[in-house]
């Protein structure tokens, strides 16, 4: 099926359980236009590392529209007043790479099962996403346009997504998930089963690059992903190699910037890295290999570095004796070193999981957020996860599909929000619950949970 028409399978197959969904999750509090007044809350605002003062918000629309020690009298006639009994209040959080078409199927059924069953096993998982409290993520390679109009049009609850639509690959390279028997390609012929469904694209010169990039674009990408060098689960992608040439990445890049937005690539190696980063490349995923030299060159050229504390199970699930454990076992001990780069050369470092076909990990998304405190303070991991992340996601520019500031607390900025039983900057392993420890999620000025009593009309 055409990747064109997958929103409209999105919304024909879901609406049903969407709207039952809404109703349950939704209370008569979340409607668009009413005003939230929280009383009495001590603020995380994403950046400091000190909360405020007992402090009252007030939330008009999608915006925070107030934020004040004194009290705050609101005119809307219907203002919901929740009472924050000194709880932290602080935004919702965002997980800079995410792929939200592939948390639930396997492998298999993620290339070759049914779009439409694939779609709604994603809007399941978004659901679920959402109500972990992750109210943004960065979608680094998938089909995820569709869901997006879904959960943006208010069929299925979700987070915001911004997507980057298919990872652009070579032959063999990392994403290139088609079997020998498909080879040899031919040029101009038909597209390979991954490429109809819009998972990855595979661009062999600058032409195909720039072509698959403005496709890409035209579909509504906030930003473009490229895989520079190889991967742990791509079959035929050794982990050594550099795949683009610095041409093909400049064509990338070139086009991407016509658009006034961005191209993050997957790179693993010294090689891979330093050739992105000469191609003008605004975001390094994972770097997990680097060396000093590439540490340093990061920091020079003011490069973002998306960095995931990938959980050992991760590692431990793939089998024995295959090429992937293989290749994951020369990835692992990387992870540690380069969060020392990071924190040695003070590199703009985003967080996120990168989470494959796991919808139990995926559950444990928060913990793999909590993890960080190998290397930084609870306050650290969680503005990262917050305030750096939003500026991570501003780099977009006019292709930013929420514009407004994310990952803040602060008068003006989008209303996502999270009032926690607890104070996370103290304990962050108040973020592994999010059930029993988020007890208001809020999105764009929606309710979405609720479990504060004495919340009540004026």
């Amino acid at each position: 099926m055409p990747l064109s028409e997958w929103s409209g399978v999105v919304k024909i197959l879901a609406v049903a359980a969407a709207l039952n969904l809404t109703a349950a999750l939704l209370p008569a509090q979340a409607q668009q236009g009413a005003a939230v007044l929280f009383q009495n809350v001590r603020i995380f605002d994403g950046r400091s590392g000190t909360l405020s003062a007992s402090s009252n918000v007030l939330v008009r629309d999608n915006k925070i529209a107030k934020i004040s020690p004194a009290a705050i009298t609101a005119d809307a006639a219907q203002t919901v007043v929740i009472e924050g009994g000194g709880r932290v209040l602080m935004p919702g959080l965002i997980d800079a790479h995410w792929h939200a078409m592939l948390i639930r199927p396997t492998p298999a059924a993620a290339i070759a099962g049914d779009v439409g069953y694939n779609n709604l096993l994603a809007a399941a998982e978004a659901t679920d996403t959402l109500m972990r409290g992750f109210t943004t993520v960065r979608d680094v390679g998938g089909p995820s346009f569709g869901l997006k109009q879904a959960i943006d049009d208010g069929l299925v609850p979700g987070p915001r997504i911004y997507p980057s639509g298919a990872m652009i690959t070579v032959t063999s390279g990392h994403g290139d998930f088609r079997q020998r028997s498909e080879l040899p390609r031919t040029i101009g012929g038909m597209l390979a089963r991954m490429e109809q469904v819009g998972g990855s694209m595979v661009a062999d010169s600058p032409d195909e690059v720039r072509v698959r990039v403005r496709e890409q674009l035209m579909q509504g990408a906030s930003q473009i992903k490229l895989t520079a060098g190889g991967g742990v689960s791509s079959p035929f992608s050794p982990i050594d190699a550099v795949t683009f040439t610095e041409p093909e990445l400049r064509a990338a890049v070139e086009a991407a910037e016509n658009w006034g937005t961005y191209v993050v690539a997957h790179a693993f190696t010294p090689a891979a890295t330093q050739r992105a980063i000469a191609a003008g490349v605004k975001c390094i995923e994972h770097g997990f290999l680097m060396d000093d030299a590439t540490a340093k060159l990061i920091a020079e050229k003011g490069v973002w570095l998306s960095l995931q504390p990938l959980p050992e199970e991760l590692r431990q699930g793939l089998p024995e004796g295959s090429v992937e454990r293989a290749k994951a076992d020369e990835v692992w001990p990387g992870i540690g070193k380069a969060y020392e780069f990071a924190k040695k050369y003070k590199l703009k470092t985003a967080w996120g999981t990168d989470v494959l076909f796991s919808p139990a990990l995926a559950q444990r998304q928060g913990a793999i957020l909590a993890s960080l405190v190998r290397w930084y303070t609870p306050v650290e991991a969680l503005a990262m996860a917050t305030g750096t992340n939003g500026e991570l996601l501003a780099l977009s520019g006019k292709r930013n599909p929420y514009p407004g500031k994310l990952g803040v607390v602060e008068e003006g900025a989008l209303a996502d929000l999270l009032l926690v039983d607890g104070n996370p900057i103290e304990n962050i392993k108040l973020i592994e619950d999010p059930a029993r420890n988020f007890l208001v999620i809020m999105k764009d000025g929606k309710i979405h949970k609720n479990l504060v009593t004495g919340g009540r009309p004026n």
